[in-house]
Formats: C-alpha cells, structure tokens, sequence
C-alpha cells in the first residue's frame, strides 16, 4: 500500500507551528458581545429573588437573562444521537440551583470590564437546601435533586429520580453464587476512582451570529457539530434548519466537548438582541461549569481454582453522575461490559449498576467512558488474584484471556474476529524485561524497583447507532475535496481518513484537500467519540471512493464513447483495456462540467452492527521509597492491537498522549469538594497533571491484527490507551513494597500509611 500504514506528517501541521488563526476565538468577530454566566454559590437552592436593576445601569450593557427570559423546555447537553439516552432534566436557566457552578443569569456586553462590573452587582436571594455530596449517601436519601414535574426522557434505562437514580441495570451470565463454591481462590474487594478534568489546552468556546436569512451561526470548538445543532434548537425551541454550526480546529478535547458548555448561551443572546456573540470559558469555569469523568466505587468479586482458571466475576458499579443525567447511563456500562469480556472464559459472569444523582458538577465523557474507571477494579482484582495464588500476572492472564473466535456473552454477543492480545502481552513482557525484573529488584536499602501489568479492551464505534457519512468530489483541475462530518480534535484523524481515500484513488494524497466541518454543507456524523472516525467514518470514506470510481467510469464511458465494461481506472486517467482511448482525470473533470456532463462527486454512508474491540496490554515499572512510600515512574511499555494501523506515527503519539493521561489520574489528579459542595482543585495550581518531567520512558509498540468489518482491517485506538497505567502502576507499587492501593490517585501519603499498618 502507498498511503495506508505508512506514517505521513498530518495535513494541518506547518499550519498549526507557524500559529495560524484556525481555532474558534481567531474566527469570532472583534465586535461581538463578550457573554458570561452568573453561577450559583450554593449546592442546592432555590431562588427567590434576582435584582439586576443596577447592574443593567452599567454602561456597555447589552441584557441580563434569568430563568424567567428563557425557554421553559427540558433538554439534555450530552452529545449522543437520537433518541439520547440521557434524561431531559436541564433547562438553560433554572429557579433552582443543584451544584455551586450552576448558571443562575446570563450577562452579556460589549467589553468585558462591563460585564464583570454587572456580574458583581446583581443580587440573588437563595433559600437553601440540604445538599448530597458524597455519593455514596445518594441512594434514597430523604433530599430529592430532581423533583420537577417536567422531568422526562426518551428512553428508560432504570431511572428512579424520587430516589435520586439516573440509571439501573446489569447483566448474567450463568450462576456465580455456584461458581463461586468451585474456586479454590476467591478475591473480593472495593475499588475507587474520582472524578477527573479532562484539562485540554483550549478551553471550551463558542461565537455565534445571525446570518442575513436570520439564521442562527454557531462557531464552536466541539467534537460533536451535529449534535449541537440538534440540543441547541431543542433548548432555544426553534427548528434545526434554523441552525448552521461550524467546526473550526480544535485544541484537544478528550470528551469534554461531546457534552455542550458553552453554545447555548452565546445562542440565546444572540437570538434575543440580534448581535453576534462570544463565550470564552476561563480555566476555572472549564473545572467547574463543564462535565468531569465520573467519579465510582466497583466492588469486585473474583474467583479461580488453585491452577488459575478463573471460574466467576461479579461486579456492582456506583456511579456519580453529578447534578445532571449526561452520559451517566452509558459511561457506567462500560465498567462492566469492556472489562469482563477479557476474561471471557469465566463460567459465571454477574454485572450491577447505580447511577446516582448527587449536588456536584455533572458527570459526562471523558477518553475510555467508564472502562478506564472498570479496568482499574478489575485488573487490580486479577493482580490480586495472582498474589493469592502465588502466580506471576502475565501467566494468569495468559491462561484466561479471551482469544479470536470466541462469542464475548458480556460484549453484546459479538464474535471476537480480531485479536493480538496474547501477543501484545508477550511483547510487552518482553520489552519491559518482565523476567529480569519480576516481581522487584532492590536498588539499595531504601529503594526498590519493581513491575506490574494490566491488559485492556475498548471498542470502535457504537454498534448499531453511529452513523457517519463522506462526500468526494472531483474538481475541474483533476484533485478531489474531501468533506467529512467527523471532528478532528488534533489527532489527525482528517489526516487519516485522506490516507485512506488516496489510497482507494490511487493518487497523491496532496491532491486530496479536506472540508472541515459545517452542518450546512458537510455529509452528516455523529461526531467524534465512541473511537468510531477511523473505524466507522473511515469505512464511509472507503465506499464513497468506491461509488466515486463507478462514476468516473461512468462519464469517461460517455466522453470516450465506448462501453464502460471496456474502462479501467488508472489513477490519474481512464484507460481502456485495448489501450486505443484514454482521458485524463483533469480532462474528464473539465469535460463533466459541460454540455451533458455531470459534476463528478459521491457520498456513501457506513454503520456497523459491530464494534470489534482493540486492545492493549501496559507494563509499568516503578521505583518505591520504602521508608517514605514516594513513587517514581521510570518505564512504561504499552503493546497495542487497534488491526490495521493506518498512520504509525500518530498512532504512536495517540498511544503516548493516552499513557501520560493514564499516569496522571493513577498518581496525581485529584478532584474534592468542602463540605458545602464547593470544587477544591478548579485550577492548575490544585489539580495537578503531569508535567513533562512526571513522563518516563514510554516504548510503544503495535501487534497488528486484521479485522474484517474495518477500513483496511483497522479497528480503534483513541481511547484504549488510557486505560492500563493505573492499574499496573498499582500492580508495580506492590510488587514493591508489599501493599495495595484500591482508590486513586495513588499518593506517598496512602503507600506509607498502608506500609506502617503492615
């Protein structure tokens, strides 16, 4: 292949180093009204009084909305296709308050000193309510978050609000209390994660104008341009066709745009005023105002017999979905459904979930959705395992894990036609030196080095719901536009997708010049999360060149007046077989656009009844401060089967970026709240990330599989790769010293504590 599986630079990267304007806030007219939101100081209140008389007498103020300007009708902001899965239990502005960060007013006007003046002047009378902060206290608890008599939601997925539960559920699969009597080793234990920022470098943003037909434009930096047509007519009550939303580049967003933050009240200013608008969040808005990973306890029981075969697993997840219902459904799913499948042998499988309200910052998608928080309790329960039964992990896992062919109950019933995992851990084994090294190796008599693992799955796509479509076109001068609805979040996945239509047109690919994404113009997607835009827009990509190339033919059929059955496509000309007539791609163009031709474009639509899983095995190698329990991550080795990779250096770097992530919330991302509801950590100053120096040495490597139902056999890898860190650190730290740590992130604090108690 000339394009596919090579590793070529991403279209937009001299682009992005020479700093030209591309993103959201270059594109936002200097004129427009500066809009900030009011937010709540309390958890849980209602309002009984808003006085903004004084702040409107601020010069340079253009309007102050409360809950009484804005529409009555309940919506969710979750970025999902329809019908979403999360309630409607938000409106743009309520009388009552349920976390502090809740919008209370909209002020809006032509400079922002204006604006925070009025923002200090407007005076609000709370009456104030018992909150529910841990959510551990949620499950009918005498407070009720969400009493309204308009809550509502298009499908039911075990919602009891009057007990503050957003979501229900589980799964069976044969009988675990039976199981469980037949294993010789049983591990039962709690595990728990907390909530964590998604802290990409552009926080999120939006600019919004009216065009000269009066419709409403939407500039805004989202993973998810359809979607937020759809929400915001929902919540401003006005047709879709009313709105046009615009895709500019975007400065990371690992979930945090797929739910929206910040396009629904520039929308509003704009629709009531007539004037463009802009809503820029500070770094503490993007803490507090936005959506977190959501916070769980998994408590996990596992069970094997003396040999390592393990029999049964059970698994109740409790999930904090925060104020709001967004994702909280899905997300909590997945701790369970793309956990246990690795272990799909096991003869007993048994899966619980609650999702509960509680008076914090809602909850929504964060890269790996609620397997990165399952794959922590889980592969700490099967390190743990490993130590009761006196085994070395990888052995363990070796003997259990699931293989190609096997029918995964616990994955939807799907058919695992793909899979490296076997060789991953083998290769990771290998290049982390597992044998040389397990299970630890003194440094001196305070230090000591050590190593653990963890293996992992996700998926591509949502199986049977994400749609994603492309159009190409061919252009007079013989190049091809390529117009995609994916988002490109800086991962390079518009980069991809030309490698792909380069490689089924058999062209340069820098004849191929992509579209960014426009509602108005752009094929529709659902957008970019789930791991589908390789997977799902990338099989579209495929079909739309082959349908372009059934056109071609077409038209040169016409032109060369000859049978089309006489025709090949050669690239950059149509030939035919006998080699007496042949027209250029650049002729044919030209031609198409005259008399009877017809422009020369396609547009294909793909959707998969699958969503075949990548996975990946992540080995950690740490050393350990025994007198003080301090941590220093020297090697990290992740091996990864995503099938087919189609762009080995971005794959690379997406593998990398998602290691880093991972070590952060294994050691140092912590989110907390005082007692009235208040977020702690809502800077960069208190939450901490890793830096630069807090990244060891990280060796990636691919154990390429080929799976059927992909483009050019690839499956996913955004988001398999944040998953192992947390718990092969974990594993590493008790190789080490002998302790295990079951809630992140994992601190010298709790290392010594655990090591003084043994």
């Amino acid at each position: 292949m000339k394009y596919v599986n090579k590793s070529i630079n991403k279209l937009d990267s001299e682009a992005i180093l020479k700093g030209k304007p591309l993103y959201t806030e270059d594109l936002a007219e200097e004129n427009a009204l500066i809009v900030k939101v009011l937010r709540s100081p309390y958890a849980h209140a209602i309002i009984k009084e808003i006085n903004k008389d004084i702040a409107l007498k601020v010069p340079n103020i253009e309007c102050i909305l409360t809950y009484e300007d804005v529409p009555k009708k309940r919506f969710t902001i979750a970025g999902q296709s329809y019908p979403e899965t999360s309630p409607y239990d938000r409106l743009i502005l309520d009388k009552k308050v349920r976390y502090v960060g809740d919008p209370v007013c909209i002020i809006a006007g032509s400079n922002e000193k204006a604006v925070d003046k009025a923002l200090k002047l407007i005076k609000v009378k709370y009456d104030v309510l018992d909150s529910i902060i841990d959510f551990r206290d949620a499950k009918d608890n005498k407070v009720i978050i969400h009493d309204e008599d308009d809550y509502t939601y298009k499908l039911d997925l075990g919602i009891d609000r009057m007990r503050n539960i957003c979501s229900s559920g589980g799964f069976t699969k044969g009988n675990v209390l039976e199981e469980f009597k037949n294993c010789d080793v049983i591990v039962e234990e709690t595990y728990n994660t907390k909530a964590n920022a998604q802290a990409m470098m552009e926080t999120h943003r939006t600019f919004t104008s009216l065009d000269c037909f009066g419709r409403l434009n939407i500039v805004s930096s989202t993973q998810i341009p359809f979607h937020v047509r759809r929400i915001v007519a929902t919540a401003l009550d006005i047709d879709k066709s009313k709105v046009r939303v615009i895709k500019p580049r975007i400065g990371g967003g690992f979930g945090a745009k797929q739910t929206l933050a910040t396009e629904i009240f520039p929308s509003l200013v704009t629709m009531v005023t007539g004037k463009s608008a802009k809503y820029i969040f500070t770094r503490e808005e993007a803490f507090t105002g936005s959506s977190s990973r959501h916070q769980m306890e998994i408590k996990v029981k596992i069970g094997a017999t003396k040999d390592g075969e393990i029999k049964a697993i059970q698994i109740y997840t409790l999930s904090n979905t925060g104020a709001y219902g967004e994702h909280g459904a899905v997300t909590v799913e997945l701790s369970g459904y793309k956990t246990m499948p690795l272990y799909n042998r096991a003869k007993a499988l048994k899966f619980d979930f609650d999702v509960v309200y509680t008076n914090t910052m809602a909850a929504g998608a964060f890269r790996g959705f609620g397997a990165t928080q399952g794959t922590f309790a889980i592969e700490s329960a099967v390190n743990e395992l490993a130590a009761k039964l006196n085994m070395d992990p990888t052995e363990l896992r070796l003997k259990n894990m699931v293989s190609q062919g096997e029918v995964m109950d616990a994955y939807y019933g799907e058919t695992l036609n793909s899979c490296t995992l076997d060789k991953c851990l083998l290769k990771g084994r290998e290049l982390i030196k597992w044998d040389e090294k397990y299970p630890r190796v003194s440094i001196d008599s305070k230090k000591v080095r050590a190593v653990g693992c963890a293996m992992t799955m996700q998926g591509s796509g949502i199986s049977s719901i994400d749609t994603a479509s492309v159009e190409v076109k061919l252009i007079d001068d013989g190049n091809y536009l390529l117009l995609v609805g994916s988002t490109d979040m800086g991962t390079g996945s518009d980069t991809i997708l030309a490698q792909m239509v380069a490689e089924c047109m058999d062209c340069d690919i820098e004849k191929i010049s992509v579209h960014g994404v426009d509602t108005d113009t752009s094929p529709y997607d659902t957008g970019s999360y789930a791991s589908s835009t390789t997977y799902v827009t990338g099989m579209a990509a495929i079909k739309t060149c082959e349908s372009l190339k059934d056109i071609i033919l077409d038209e040169a059929s016409r032109v060369l007046k000859c049978n089309k059955e006489e025709l090949e496509f050669l690239g950059d000309k149509v030939k035919s077989y006998d080699n007496l007539k042949e027209i250029s791609l650049k002729d044919l163009a030209n031609d198409s656009l005259v008399g009877e031709g017809r422009p020369l474009g396609a547009k294909n639509s793909h959707s998969s009844k699958v969503s075949p899983p990548p996975f990946m095995v992540g080995f950690a190698e740490v050393e350990v401060d025994k007198e003080l329990g301090t941590v220093e991550l020297i090697n990290y080795v992740g091996v990864v089967d995503c099938g087919t990779v189609i762009n080995k250096n971005l794959a690379k770097v997406q593998t990398e970026g998602g290691i880093a992530q991972g070590i952060g919330m294994a050691l140092f991302e912590d989110i907390n709240y005082d007692k009235r509801g208040k977020m702690i950590n809502n800077s960069f100053m208190q939450y901490k990330i890793p830096s630069r120096l807090d990244v060891p040495n990280i060796i990636v490597d691919f154990e390429e599989s080929f799976e059927k139902t992909g483009p050019f056999g690839a499956k996913s890898i955004g988001e398999v790769v944040i998953n192992t860190p947390a718990p092969a650190i974990a594993n590493a730290i008790y190789n080490a010293v002998s302790v295990n740590i079951r809630s992140l992130p994992i601190t010298p604090e709790k290392i010594f504590m655990e090591m003084n108690k043994k």
